[in-house]
């Protein structure tokens, strides 16, 4: 079901343990060869494919596009919320929810930027209800339900999701090709380590002059649909769970 479809007696005689779907993502630079709204296009179909294999019924927000890219401002075309102020509209939207009376509410993400302000979003929503013991708030990144999607196609190259990559790339092949500029122009842009296992503060242009990081010239129209294939049906076994949490144990 789509919010923005129904009346407002119809969201008021939902099962409020139906799961609520939240998509965020972002509208910024992607290299040379993908459009701003990347990862929104891409997340879009992730949640449209992952409708259709879900056994549950499901409530879907319209998808924020708007998110924290404050790291990629430095090349023209991003719009971003600042960290903050893009903690403070998720907590917002999860509120109203809760106010709404629904209980199982999920970030579907599909830009890595969102990954801290939306949990420490969820965090303090769940502060603010500590005496309620019937509250599900998840916050899930699509790639990362799938830790196995590097090897959904046997040609696939790179071992994880990039930025403007092989996969999204691919995968913007597969869903919009008309989009998609001389991908096979670009060179190879490495990970490199970033002192794992710990954690360096980043802005874009520390790791990449053209904006993409990754492999995009390694992309093809059936990576995309493989990728589109794995993250969907991964999503869709997630939202599964969280419509048959019991509504009171930590484990789900």
């Amino acid at each position: 079901m789509q919010l923005s479809d129904l009346k407002w007696t119809d969201v008021a005689a939902l099962d409020k343990n139906t799961p609520v779907i939240v998509p965020v993502a972002a509208l910024e630079q992607h290299g040379h060869h993908l459009p701003l709204f990347t990862d929104s296009l891409l997340l879009g179909e992730v949640v449209r494919r992952t409708l259709t294999r879900t056994s549950s019924p499901v409530l879907v927000a319209p998808l924020l596009w708007l998110g924290n890219s404050d790291h990629h401002l430095d090349f023209a075309g991003t719009l971003s919320a600042a960290p903050r102020v893009y903690l403070d509209l998720l907590s917002g939207v999860v509120e109203n929810f809760l106010m709404h009376g629904f209980k199982r509410i999920v970030f579907v993400n599909g830009h890595g930027g969102n990954d801290v302000p939306g949990k420490q979003a969820l965090f303090e929503v769940r502060q603010r209800h500590r005496d309620r013991a019937d509250l599900l708030l998840l916050f899930a990144t699509y790639w990362h339900l799938a830790p196995a999607a590097h090897v959904c196609h046997p040609d696939l190259k790179q071992p994880e999701m990039g930025h403007a990559c092989e996969w999204e790339t691919s995968m913007i092949l597969r869903l919009a090709p008309d989009l998609v500029g001389d991908y096979r122009a670009a060179a190879p842009v490495p990970f490199g380590n970033a002192f794992l296992p710990g954690f360096r503060a980043w802005i874009t242009r520390d790791r990449t002059v053209p904006g993409h990081i990754g492999c995009p010239h390694e992309a093809s129209v059936e990576k995309g649909e493989s990728l589109f294939e794995c993250f969907s049906t991964a999503c869709a076994e997630f939202v599964d769970r969280v419509a048959k949490w019991d509504g009171k144990s930590w484990e789900g």
